[in-house]
């Protein structure tokens, strides 16, 4: 607990700036407008998905607004824009495995408490990263994933996938407090972190 909470401030605040980050440059203002285009965590916490994340591991941020028809390319926008928050994620994950690997390689942390602590909250910095980001990443509303992927479904399926939102969340919910979807998650959770494994080895092979 006392790793993942400010880890959890750190995660939101820059999972939902990359949102309106990347909607701006898209076009559209409105996170800009509302003071949501910012670092500061209290502007995108949701209690209730900070505290599905501190006990369960998964949960949610308060989203930032878009406004599509501010974009100039409404399919492109709306999926760079969704894209852009577990893309963060994984960009941080990233950044912990090279910064573990690194500290591990030259012997920089002690072997004392303090070696200890940093050890142990870059692992936990990098697991909720990934977590988070596979987690949103599926298709699903209202999570990231189901505006990835609407831009590229037939006009009907889009429409279905509209209509039946809320039905959809509520499903999702149950499965999760359930625990039906915890295999799942725990192996694509593992696929992405060895893929960011991966990749750190190979960036820093040449100076390693």
């Amino acid at each position: 607990m006392l790793f993942r909470l400010p880890i959890i401030f750190l995660i939101i605040a820059v999972h939902e700036t990359a949102h309106g980050f990347v909607a701006y440059k898209m076009g559209d203002n409105t996170a800009k407008n509302m003071g949501r285009l910012t670092l500061n965590p209290m502007k995108h916490l949701d209690v209730l998905g900070a505290i599905c994340m501190l006990l369960f591991g998964f949960g949610w941020a308060k989203p930032v607004p878009v406004n599509p028809m501010n974009f100039k390319k409404r399919d492109k926008g709306m999926m760079l824009t969704a894209l852009a928050g577990p893309a963060s994620n994984v960009l941080m994950a990233l950044l912990g495995v090279i910064v573990w690997t690194i500290l591990k390689a030259y012997n920089v942390i002690p072997q004392e408490m303090l070696g200890g602590f940093i050890d142990r909250f870059l692992v936990v910095f990098v697991m909720m990263n990934t977590a988070f980001a596979v987690f949103n990443l599926l298709p699903v509303p209202p999570l990231d994933g189901s505006k990835i992927v609407e831009p590229l479904l037939p006009p009907k399926a889009r429409i279905w996938l509209g209509r039946n939102a809320r039905i959809l969340s509520l499903v999702l919910m149950i499965l999760l407090l359930f625990g039906a979807l915890s295999p799942v998650l725990g192996k694509l959770n593992q696929w992405m972190l060895n893929g960011i494994v991966a990749l750190s080895d190979l960036l820093l092979r040449p100076f390693l």
